[in-house]
């Protein structure tokens, strides 16, 4: 089947779906922790606040926020750390991949 044949199923599945028909297509939920210990995550990485945020790309200010209990990690950012969490060498090899990817489409551009 052609892509955009594919495409145009998936979005048909998907208006179905949300118009209540359960039995096409399928809806998937994944459980994301309600409470990350962004600090304990960063340290058995042995990295510094500075290091942390930039491997993952925080801003340093949030990481301190996170780290003092002042602020929570939220939606996608709890996906993150629960992700490097638990297997940060993917992580940083997905990350490193996607800079590359993105280098490949500028110098293409330019």
């Amino acid at each position: 089947m052609a892509k955009r044949h594919k495409i145009a199923q998936g979005l048909r599945e998907a208006i179905s779906y949300a118009d209540g028909a359960r039995d096409r297509g399928k809806a998937f939920r994944f459980k994301v922790p309600e409470n990350v210990d962004v600090r304990a995550i960063r340290e058995s990485l042995e990295l510094s606040q500075p290091e942390f945020a930039l491997r993952f790309g925080f801003s340093l200010g949030t990481l301190r926020h996170w780290e003092q209990g002042l602020r929570r990690p939220e939606g996608p950012a709890r996906v993150l750390l629960t992700l490097v969490a638990s297997n940060p060498r993917l992580v940083v090899e997905a990350l490193d991949r996607a800079m590359k990817n993105m280098d490949k489409k500028v110098v293409a551009v330019s």
